[in-house]
């Protein structure tokens, strides 16, 4: 689902209309400014940082934790912020093959060893 969204805020409303919660009844139940979650839904205010914040508002959204969508929610969020993923930063071996990474998205070839330890990593997931 979350491959369908440009941004947290569209894939945000879309959850929210999914589960039928209007923007009011979300504000209440998640303890959030309308003002606030208006702007969040339209892009004109960037996903919240703090993971409670975060993980309020997925509870208000009904988003299962370990879901497609959980990950989605928190990975969209992230990019928003123009961050990687807590989770991602944690694991030491993932960090170490960000540049690599990085360089394929350029479009330069990253060495034969990087690739070696990319592909490892994909099969060991």
């Amino acid at each position: 689902m979350a491959g369908d969204y440009k941004s947290f805020g569209d894939f945000f409303k879309s959850l929210r209309k999914k589960n039928r919660i209007t923007l009011r009844e979300f504000c209440i139940k998640a303890a959030a400014d309308p003002a606030n979650i208006s702007r969040l839904e339209r892009g004109g205010m960037p996903p919240p940082q703090d993971s409670e914040i975060l993980e309020r508002y997925a509870k208000a959204l009904d988003v299962k934790v370990g879901t497609d969508d959980w990950y989605a929610f928190f990975d969209l969020a992230a990019a928003g912020r123009g961050i990687i993923p807590k989770d991602l930063m944690s694991d030491h071996e993932v960090v170490n093959m960000l540049p690599a990474f990085f360089r394929t998205l350029r479009g330069q070839k990253p060495t034969e060893e990087e690739m070696t330890k990319l592909a490892e990593k994909i099969r060991k997931s």
